[in-house]
């Protein structure tokens, strides 16, 4: 049975014969081992082209500072995972990056695509105008503000702050960037409350304002959180932890179901 169209059998990415292997139009051992920087690879294989040096320290930048933040849901899913099975390293990997979702980590594509809605509302007008617009339907509806806000860092985040002082300071600060920081004015006026770019909404103003495209968001935090995992997971292999968060939580969460005859 067909399903979905079947006349665009292409690929742009790579292709290998008996003698050599291209990516992206170089020649992998000749071209890129040994010569080009991960960090370049990456945007490579993603978009198609080099990044700009503004555009590789950019990416860099945003690597960095979402790779690790301590014992958050996905990394304590990775260790228990392994401690559970100490031979499936990528079943651990896989547990830590299933647990990336809209609230955790992966909440910067949810920002990305935020600050994408509110420029095209904006158009060629007024974008502080359009933000307010946008957070005042936000309140009304009793949404968050994607990209604002932290319960840690609620005078403001500073992997966010970092982030976009290096964006001023490569010169690639535009259009995502002027939205998110008219959000961060405007919002704690409408919501009535301390609302600081954070760093899920640093990343993508960051990123795309860089050049690199939406629809491709999700995958820096994907890549950043998976070198923190694997050193969790490292760690995890050489004393582990997994059993005692999972006797934690077994000890912190009281059963509040019905009782049996025996027991009641």
């Amino acid at each position: 049975m067909r399903i979905g169209k079947q006349d665009n059998a292409l690929t742009a990415i790579a292709t290998s014969d008996a003698e050599t292997i291209t990516v992206r139009g170089y020649d992998l051992c000749d071209d890129l081992i040994g010569k080009i920087d991960f960090s370049d690879y990456f945007w490579l294989l993603v978009i198609g082209e080099k990044p700009t040096t503004a555009q590789r320290r950019m990416l860099d930048a945003c690597l960095v500072a979402i790779a690790e933040h301590g014992l958050v849901p996905s990394v304590q899913a990775a260790r228990m995972t392994l401690a559970a099975g100490p031979d499936a390293w990528q079943g651990a990997m896989a547990a830590g990056l299933l647990g990336m979702g809209s609230v955790v980590a992966g909440s910067s594509e949810q920002a990305g695509r935020y600050l994408v809605e509110v420029l095209e509302d904006a158009g060629e007008g007024d974008i502080e105008q359009a933000a307010r617009k946008s957070v005042e339907a936000l309140k009304a509806q009793r949404k968050k503000v994607p990209g604002l806000g932290h319960p840690q860092h609620s005078s403001g985040d500073p992997r966010a702050n970092r982030l976009l002082e290096i964006a001023d300071e490569l010169g690639v600060s535009g259009r995502h960037i002027a939205a998110l920081r008219a959000l961060g004015k405007v919002a704690p006026e409408v919501m009535d409350r301390p609302l600081p770019i954070n760093v899920s909404g640093a990343i993508p103003a960051t990123i795309l304002d860089a050049g690199w495209p939406v629809e491709a968001l999700k995958a820096v935090p994907l890549l950043a959180r998976t070198a923190g995992l694997s050193a969790h997971l490292f760690e995890e292999a050489q004393r582990s932890i997994g059993f005692i968060m999972s006797h934690q939580a077994d000890q912190a969460i009281a059963y509040d179901g019905k009782t049996s005859k025996k027991t009641a």
